[in-house]
């Protein structure tokens, strides 16, 4: 699995520009958070949207947090906001990301995620997984149950080419030979004429696709909520939600406290 952060929400020129002259103390500020504080503040201030950070921006984010707690009072505010699951201010927040190599499978449980989220996702109808096409065949993602799997039998077992046999059988194994005999499937299918688009059936829930996902901070957080780990998610996509939030936070660092702060109820 590949994730990288592509684009994000950036402030336009023209904006930076009229925030660095009403104050050099704001440019310290990632865009995401401005665009936070304008949100929030928009439907709660007699100013107008355009100027709410040039007009109250020193004052939340050069100020301690006035609740006694860390941060600025710009902190304060939207832990207030997402405390009080007012959190569509955080919907004008958005991140797109390039998901490569994961399985079918996680990208089932993915879209079930849609408000919020867009995808454009690599096509097995067009995308010819064939041995001798460019892609080289069908790659395809091992369960982390199978790939962990000490159990091994030694007791006769069938293999579809060569019968009976008495080597030693595990679920690595089993699901190496499945992937296998699926490629073989497929690429007879092609060679006999059968078009992309229907001998794609035969492929597993296990072969990989890549995809191109924006999300906006909200329906991430909420995604969070459901699929971190140890919160019953399979897996794969447990370690996806790792990586999206590791790649979030990195560019904007006041959003970590509300990836484990957000319930799966908000």
């Amino acid at each position: 699995m590949s994730v990288e952060l592509m684009f994000h929400t950036q402030l336009s020129d023209k904006f930076k520009a009229k925030l660095q002259k009403a104050s050099d103390q704001l440019m310290d500020m990632t865009d995401g958070k401005v665009l936070a504080l304008t949100a929030i503040r928009t439907c709660y201030s007699a100013n107008k949207p355009s100027v709410i950070a040039i007009k109250e921006g020193a004052k939340y984010f050069g100020s301690a947090a006035s609740d006694g707690t860390s941060g600025s009072d710009a902190d304060r505010l939207i832990r207030q906001i997402v405390a009080s699951k007012h959190t569509s201010t955080l919907e004008g927040i958005t991140f797109t990301f390039a998901i490569e190599g994961v399985s079918r499978a996680l990208l089932a449980q993915l879209t079930r995620h849609r408000a919020g989220f867009s995808f454009s996702v690599q096509s097995q109808r067009y995308v010819k997984m064939g041995s001798g096409n460019k892609s080289g065949g069908f790659d395809y993602v091992v369960p982390q149950k199978v790939a962990s799997s000490t159990y091994e039998d030694n007791n006769d077992f069938f293999d579809p080419e060569n019968g009976h046999t008495t080597e030693t059988y595990s679920p690595q194994i089993a699901f190496s030979n499945a992937m296998e005999y699926l490629q073989d499937i497929y690429d007879d299918l092609r060679e006999m004429g059968v078009p992309a688009e229907d001998a794609r059936a035969v492929l597993p829930q296990a072969a990989t696709t890549n995809l191109v996902m924006t999300v906006n901070l909200r329906a991430l957080l909420d995604f969070y909520a459901k699929r971190r780990r140890g919160n019953g998610a399979q897996a794969e996509i447990a370690d996806l939600a790792e990586a999206l939030r590791r790649a979030v936070t990195e560019v904007e660092p006041w959003t970590a406290q509300f990836f484990e702060g957000v319930s799966a109820s908000a």
